[in-house]
């Protein structure tokens, strides 16, 4: 699990450790570990030629005394002052004992380098590089040396993931003491490049403001059938979804549910014959959900146009997956209203158009609008989107790291939204059957596509592989 904590936990956990090292201890830990991490990627210290972009503060001698150690070893290494007047001293003395430089020209140094290290601002910087930091930044994205952000890429927000305004990406970002949600969520994320977490001995809580999960947390929640299991015991799920213009969105969500654990899976729908056409395993039926049998969970709005079953899907005392047309002027209070769990799926679209906002907005706020959704709804909101976010009223936000921008395919989120309905039925809570759902997804994505265009049902059929790398089965 890779736990990310807001600016303002991480800088309390920091003034607890400071007051329990000696001064100056905790940034040499910092110093030390990026030092290590730049060596490596460097391969060959002795010789390389390093630039130091420093801003004021705190991120600044961090890049100055790694600049040190590096220079020690060989290296040569200058420093670019954004603001000289205010940078760290210690930092700065030990460079130059070390045998680093100020730079004259910085752009003449930055042509020439070989690692760039990023310590224009920290975790608290907001609202984009300042105006005079731009030519110094266009300047090193610009050459052919390894950018390196020291703790964070310059000009994203820590906190958010935002990016305001114009920053440097990185092609690698070494963070301490712990993940700040920034490094893992888009726009932000698309800046950090490779991250590399240096433990500096923080004490943080047990509950982070957002998490990732890995494979060993997913094989956790996944479900297996039991010596005694049937399939009514496995769990049966619900699918209302298709419509006489939309069948194959009917097809592609029984794919996605047939491969995510329910024992059995009922479809009750216009696309009945597509449906039991590809897949004679399925429950068909052409009624009312309420009269389709029963069931553990439910998915309803793939494909459905204007169809009805909406209501009446809500209406039930089943945990209940909301997606694509069953999204449209959806009531809050019939959300909030319901006895049993009710997890939402919108793309960024569908979310701005809940939240009554641009898309822009909901593409450029992810972790605010997928909360927003939440609180709003009092539902679990999967929020789709080049970050995948999973959040609820309470816990941590969940970040899925799979994926690939193949996924974006017609179909695609009917397969999610399918798979998800079917850890629901198994008996997954909302907020870890759309986690699992959307980590699987992903990864289904990768396998099927490799590289080259993909289609929907191709990332269902590869579901099962996945499956089992997950788990070891």
């Amino acid at each position: 699990m890779r736990s990310a904590y807001r600016v303002e936990t991480v800088r309390a956990a920091e003034r607890e450790l400071m007051g329990r090292l000696p001064h100056g201890a905790l940034m040499q830990r910092a110093a030390a570990g990026l030092a290590a991490a730049c060596a490596a990627m460097l391969g060959r210290v002795y010789g390389a030629r390093v630039v130091l972009l420093v801003g004021s503060g705190d991120n600044g001698g961090d890049a100055l005394y790694a600049g040190a150690r590096l220079a020690r070893r060989g290296a040569g290494v200058s420093a670019v002052l954004l603001a000289p007047d205010r940078a760290h001293p210690g930092g700065l003395a030990a460079l130059t004992r070390a045998g680093g430089r100020v730079a004259d020209d910085p752009y003449e140094v930055l042509a020439a380098a070989d690692l760039v290290l990023d310590g224009i601002t920290g975790i608290g910087g907001h609202g984009g590089l300042r105006p005079d930091a731009v030519p110094v930044t266009r300047a090193a994205r610009g050459s052919n040396a390894l950018v390196v952000a020291v703790d964070l890429p310059s000009g994203v927000d820590a906190g958010t993931g935002e990016v305001a305004g114009e920053a440097l990406r990185a092609d690698a970002t070494v963070t301490f003491g712990a993940y700040k949600p920034g490094l893992l969520i888009d726009p932000a994320r698309q800046y950090a490049g490779a991250v590399r977490l240096i433990p500096i001995g923080l004490d943080l809580p047990s509950v982070p403001d957002a998490e990732a999960l890995q494979h060993a947390d997913v094989a956790d929640l996944l479900p297996a059938p039991a010596a005694e299991s049937d399939k009514y015991r496995r769990g049966v799920v619900g699918v209302v979804a298709g419509s006489a213009r939309y069948p194959g969105a009917a097809v592609l969500a029984v794919a996605g549910a047939l491969r995510g654990g329910a024992g059995a899976v009922r479809y009750v729908g216009p696309g009945a014959d597509a449906v039991i056409a590809r897949f004679p395993e399925a429950l068909v039926s052409d009624g009312s959900p309420a009269k389709a049998g029963r069931v553990q969970a439910w998915v309803v709005g793939p494909g459905l146009g204007d169809g009805a079953g909406v209501d009446e899907v809500l209406a039930s005392d089943v945990p209940v997956l909301v997606d694509a047309d069953g999204l449209r002027g959806l009531d809050p209070e019939a959300v909030r209203a319901r006895s049993a769990a009710t997890l939402l799926t919108p793309h960024a679209g569908e979310a701005a158009a809940l939240l009554g906002v641009p898309r822009e907005k909901v593409e450029a706020e992810r972790l605010a609008s997928v909360r927003e959704l939440a609180a709003r709804y009092g539902a679990t909101v999967l929020l789709k989107g080049s970050t995948t976010l999973v959040a609820d009223a309470e816990g941590p936000v969940r970040v899925n790291p799979t994926g690939t921008s193949w996924l974006a395919t017609a179909g695609s989120g009917d397969v999610l939204s399918g798979l998800a309905g079917s850890l629901l039925a198994t008996g997954l809570d909302a907020r870890d059957a759309g986690s699992a759902a959307a980590y699987l997804h992903g990864l289904a994505g990768r396998h099927a596509a490799e590289g080259a265009p993909t289609t929907a049902y191709a990332v269902a059929e590869a579901l099962p592989g996945v499956w089992r790398d997950v788990t070891g089965g």
